[in-house]
C-alpha cells in the first residue's frame, strides 16, 4: 500500500502540480482509502516516484520545460545579482513540472530595497509576508511572471544566508547563478 500512496502522490504531483508533499501523500492515501494513519512514505520515496512518473510519461515535456525554466532563472538571477540570488526548489533538482514555479531566495539588506529595484523595472508584483517567525522562514515573497513563468522569490534577512534550510524534511539545495548556468551547460552537451 505503501508504494501505491507514493506512486499515487507522484502522479498528483506530476498532473494537478500539487507541490506540498504532504498534501498529496495525504490526499493519495484517502483516494486509496487507506487510512491517513497508516505507515504513510516518506518524501524521498515520493520523490523517486515522481521522477519515474515523469521519466514514463512526460520526458519530453518535462525536459524542454525543466531547460526553459533553467533559462529563465537565470536570466532572473542576473538582473537580481545585486541581492546575491540562489535557485532553490523543483528546477534545481530536476523535478519541475508543468505547473511549477522557478523558487529564488534572495538575502537583501531590506525587502524594501528589492521591491523598490522591481518597480523601477516595471517589473509587477504581488508581496506576501509569511505568518510564522524563524530562520526558515522568510521576510516576505514576491511573486511575478518571466517569460510567461511563475517566479517565487524568497526574501530573507542576510545573516540567513549561511543557515541551512529544511524543506520537505531535508536540507534544502540552493544554486548560485554560476552553478545554474554550469547545469544548464551540462545540460546541453
Amino acid at each position: 500500500m505503501r508504494r501505491s500512496i507514493a506512486a499515487l502522490a507522484a502522479r498528483l504531483m506530476a498532473e494537478d502540480g500539487i507541490a506540498d508533499y504532504g498534501l498529496a501523500k495525504r490526499k493519495a492515501a484517502r483516494q486509496l482509502g487507506a487510512p491517513e494513519t497508516e505507515a504513510l512514505p516518506n518524501n524521498a520515496e515520493i520523490e523517486a516516484e515522481l521522477r519515474a512518473y515523469q521519466a514514463i510519461y512526460q520526458e519530453d515535456e518535462q525536459r524542454e520545460r525543466l531547460q526553459e525554466m533553467r533559462e529563465t532563472a537565470v536570466e532572473v538571477m542576473r538582473l537580481l545579482d545585486p541581492f546575491r540570488p540562489y535557485l532553490t526548489g523543483p528546477v534545481l533538482d530536476g523535478t519541475a513540472g508543468r505547473y511549477a514555479e522557478i523558487e529564488l531566495e534572495a538575502f537583501p539588506d531590506s525587502s524594501k530595497e528589492v521591491e523598490i529595484f522591481l518597480l523601477n523595472e516595471n517589473i509587477r508584483f504581488e508581496q506576501n509576508e509569511p505568518r510564522r517567525g524563524g530562520a526558515e522562514v522568510p521576510e516576505c515573497v514576491l511573486t511575478f511572471d518571466w517569460n510567461d513563468l511563475p517566479v517565487r522569490l524568497s526574501l530573507f534577512e542576510p545573516d540567513a544566508e549561511r543557515a541551512q534550510k529544511r524543506r520537505n524534511g531535508r536540507v534544502s539545495e540552493r544554486a548560485r547563478l554560476s552553478s545554474v548556468e554550469a547545469l544548464l551547460g551540462a545540460a546541453a552537451a
